[in-house]
């Protein structure tokens, strides 16, 4: 049953980038490519950030934990859409020139905040294996509360660059929104035990 579980995870997290991969060999993403790979690797890597962090909610919800047991794999699948993401515009748009970097990260807010979302979930991926949570002990889990502003960052970097066309970034603020306020509220009653009586 794990091992089905997993397997689906994997192949429902794959199917994305599976399209997006035919899509650009069979010339069907549009007439500037480039972007069209950057936005939807962007947006998938923000999808999946959002499952990542709905599944305690669920597990709490449904008192089931193995949908818990599927949220690091979820997380890399998220992780890995932001490299590919990061990725096509350094090919594409600067030619991976690190002074053109620079110059970006300086002048447009926007890529500052998206390229800090990435760092912050960088270190997340590298400690991700269950030898390094044992390793790291209770940092682990204090170094891996940094999904919370990543997730944010994310959002508030999709929002600038939409300009004038802010429905779907503000959907994305909406719902990660709703998962930190979750997070906040479950913590003030662990904090005031006596909250949860009066609610």
């Amino acid at each position: 049953m794990q091992r089905a579980l997993k397997v689906g995870t994997f192949v429902l997290c794959s199917l994305p980038f599976l399209w997006i991969a035919y899509s650009a060999a069979t010339g069907r993403l549009g007439p500037d490519p480039a972007e069209a790979l950057m936005l939807s690797t962007g947006v998938w890597s923000l999808r999946l950030l959002a499952v990542t962090l709905l599944i305690s909610p669920l597990r709490a919800w449904t008192g089931q934990s193995v949908v818990l047991r599927q949220r690091r794999m979820v997380g890399l699948f998220a992780f890995f859409y932001g490299c590919v993401h990061f990725v096509s515009f350094l090919q594409f748009y600067i030619g991976w020139d690190a002074t053109a970097l620079g110059e970006e990260l300086a002048e447009r807010p926007y890529i500052t905040l998206g390229f800090s979302a990435w760092l912050l979930l960088l270190p997340l991926a590298m400690t991700s294996t269950r030898g390094m949570q044992r390793r790291l002990r209770g940092n682990w889990q204090r170094l891996h509360r940094l999904v919370y502003p990543a997730a944010v960052l994310a959002c508030l970097h999709l929002l600038w660059q939409a300009r004038s066309d802010i429905g779907e970034a503000l959907v994305y603020l909406a719902v990660f929104a709703a998962l930190l306020g979750w997070r906040a509220r479950r913590r003030f009653l662990k904090v005031r035990p006596g909250a949860a009586a009066r609610t």
